[in-house]
């Protein structure tokens, strides 16, 4: 083994945490660049109006963006409806009764595979899936396609954190005569809560942003949503839409919606790095 002097070893030391320093510096400064300027650039469309009002026609002034915020709400929410349980359900089984078998490691390999899936190959699934089955675009099959997002993020999440708890806890349980089920609900499941919220806030927010899956699906409506089973508005389409427009009044409101999703995304962010920092102490 070739000697190395304390010098040296020293030195490629200071310039591996120069080089990790300033890699960690670049990111903060890249996404500081990025805030400022949808803060800069959307601020000016956060108004009343942006909140309570549908879209004016084009070169119009006033008009908002409610129903696309409402549409967005409803999506998310029947996606969370949709994935969370089944999400906990599978990160139940891998941790208390999978564990380390054959099934449950190709379980965890095709989650990670799926977790790793480009969004816009799951939205064309659904669109195949779905949508040319019913012959039009809905907010249904728009919520299918975040459901499928979110459904290997709350499993695994949920695996990670139902492992941390001790067997300890599940042992005097069974010891007790409850049932494997009760346990796991009643003491497993109160353990690792904090873990489990946190899991499904990053899922959310994992998929707040999407829009090349509702894109495909949901499309987009210049209306409230009334129903499901019809093209919904959203927040990520109409960005897309309106920032690709030459109208200057929906450019300013797609940068209004941004900043909506970027401060509701981070704002979640925060929210489940708080719920972990909690857990910790």
């Amino acid at each position: 083994m070739k000697h190395r002097s304390l010098k040296y070893r020293r030195g490629v030391d200071m310039g591996i945490r120069l080089i990790s320093s300033l890699a960690a510096l670049f990111g903060m400064a890249m996404l500081g660049w990025i805030l400022s300027i949808v803060i800069l650039k959307g601020m000016p469309a956060i108004n009343w109006e942006f909140f309570t009002e549908l879209p004016a026609p084009p070169g119009m002034p006033g008009g908002g963006l409610a129903n696309a915020i409402l549409g967005t709400l409803l999506i998310t929410l029947l996606a969370v409806l949709m994935g969370v349980p089944i999400g906990l359900a599978a990160g139940v089984w891998l941790a208390e009764f999978g564990q380390q078998s054959k099934t449950a490691e190709a379980i965890r390999f095709a989650a990670n595979l799926l977790m790793g899936t480009p969004s816009i190959i799951i939205g064309v699934f659904v669109y195949v899936v779905i949508v040319m089955t019913t012959g039009h675009f809905s907010g249904i099959s728009g919520a299918v396609a975040l459901a499928i997002i979110m459904l290997p993020v709350v499993a695994r999440t949920a695996e990670d954190m139902l492992a941390l708890v001790p067997s300890a806890l599940r042992e005097a349980a069974l010891a007790l005569g409850v049932p494997r089920w009760k346990a796991t609900l009643g003491i497993v499941f109160r353990s690792a809560k904090t873990g489990l919220l946190t899991g499904i806030l990053l899922a959310v927010a994992r998929v707040s942003g999407e829009t090349a899956p509702l894109l495909f699906t949901s499309l987009n409506s210049p209306y409230w949503p009334e129903s499901f089973k019809e093209p919904t508005a959203n927040l990520t389409v109409t960005i897309f839409n309106y920032a690709m427009s030459p109208y200057e009044d929906w450019q300013t409101l797609a940068w209004g919606a941004s900043l909506l999703i970027a401060g509701s995304v981070l704002g979640t962010t925060v929210i489940s790095r708080g719920f972990l920092w909690y857990r910790s102490k």
